[in-house]
């Protein structure tokens, strides 16, 4: 059993921004360099590493850039936003069963300046691919759009709903000064009358594009006691691959709705000494404002088609029921595949958000909702 014998002790990250000149390699070791600092380990212990399939810079260069000493463990997690809490998860893994002690987990990237990965056309498609992009569904949005109209027709979600999402994270960022969207409020107005993207996902419905890195250091529970900083343990760890997956637009599953989501909270849920009823704050994946819904019930805080009309009455924000994405997310904070919800996960149990909740004990973190995905759950 992993529970508790693992924590993450270290956290780090570089500014976000449309464009920073640095390289990915260059701000993933700044953001690397800043955890360890925070957590009080040198460079020189860390022996294992891990992050994601579509991370730029690879275990060598980083290991190298860093000072790193022998390196016993490392893994790349696929499927983009979906790997972030799996990095994390892997690391436990490894430190728990005695492969490594000092564990680092990346995501460095440079989404804001750079290409988007579909607009390669010289690359053949995977085989998923050749069954969508061919027929309209050229980027994520437009997937999770069609996603959406199917969960607005069968469950009577709304715009508003979505728009319940997006102020939220917005909010939570206007109080998190490193937050791209600190100074900007978002009202209804704004969120109604902005430009389509995917009908009928908005502007505001997508996340940000964005420059920048974090990184999380890892260790034993033992040795966590004797680090700089407050542990966070690392209660339950899951990954989900449903049957019959398609990523995205799931159309070989029974009910596409019912996305990887269900299939990392059974594993979650099975494994941890509390349920969805006890968890104080989450961080939800966010790239696109309906897969809030999505992972609510997926992760079991409602029922099955009701994702949407759970989000009323100010339940994401402080003092609702559920307060999410509480540094602003990926649509409000910056889009890193994720891993920021990671930290902002941690920061809720050190007590040092900047949108903290009162007395904050749990924290579930998720990553994509709509590939195989994982999940976290936190403990202070």
């Amino acid at each position: 059993m992993l529970k508790d014998r693992t924590a993450i002790v270290g956290i780090g990250q570089t500014r976000f921004a449309k464009h920073l000149e640095e390289s990915e390699k260059a701000l993933a070791c700044r953001a690397v360099l800043a955890a360890l600092a925070d957590a009080g380990i040198e460079p020189h212990e860390v022996d294992a590493l891990a992050s994601y399939t579509m991370e730029e810079t690879d275990e060598v260069e980083l290991a190298k850039a860093i000072g790193a000493g022998d390196v016993t463990f490392f893994s790349r997690i696929g499927f983009g936003g979906g790997g972030s809490c799996a990095t994390v998860a892997h690391l436990a893994m490894a430190v728990a069963t005695g492969q490594a002690s000092v564990g680092v987990a990346w995501r460095s990237r440079k989404r804001g300046s750079g290409k988007r990965p579909w607009t390669n056309t010289a690359q053949q498609l995977p085989t998923p691919a050749q069954w969508t992009r061919p027929f309209g569904l050229l980027r994520p949005a437009d997937e999770i759009g069609m996603l959406a109209r199917r969960y607005m027709h069968e469950y009577g979600a709304t715009r508003d709903h979505l728009f319940n999402v997006a102020l939220a994270c917005r909010n939570r960022a206007n109080q998190n000064p490193d937050a791209i969207m600190y100074d900007r409020p978002l009202t209804r107005e704004m969120y109604m009358d902005a430009r389509w993207i995917s009908e009928p996902l908005c502007l505001y419905d997508n996340c940000l594009e964005t420059d920048g890195a974090l990184a999380c250091v890892v260790v034993s529970a033992e040795r966590a006691r004797d680090c700089r900083t407050k542990p966070v343990y690392l209660h339950s760890v899951a990954q989900g691959l449903p049957a019959q997956h398609h990523g995205m637009v799931n159309y070989w599953n029974d009910d596409p709705l019912t996305g990887p989501a269900w299939a990392a909270a059974r594993q979650l849920w099975k494994t941890a000494d509390f349920g969805p009823e006890d968890v104080d704050v989450a961080q939800i994946y966010d790239a696109f404002t309906p897969l809030i819904p999505l992972s609510l019930e997926g992760y079991g805080f409602c029922g099955r088609g009701e994702g949407a009309a759970w989000t009323e009455g100010g339940a994401l924000e402080l003092g609702g029921r559920l307060p999410i994405n509480t540094g602003g997310g990926g649509l409000s904070e910056g889009y890193v595949h994720g891993f920021n919800l990671i930290n902002e996960g941690v920061k809720q149990l050190r007590g040092s958000s900047t949108a903290q909740v009162p007395d904050a004990g749990t924290c579930l973190v998720t990553a994509g909702e709509g590939v195989p995905t994982s999940a976290l759950l936190l403990r202070a």
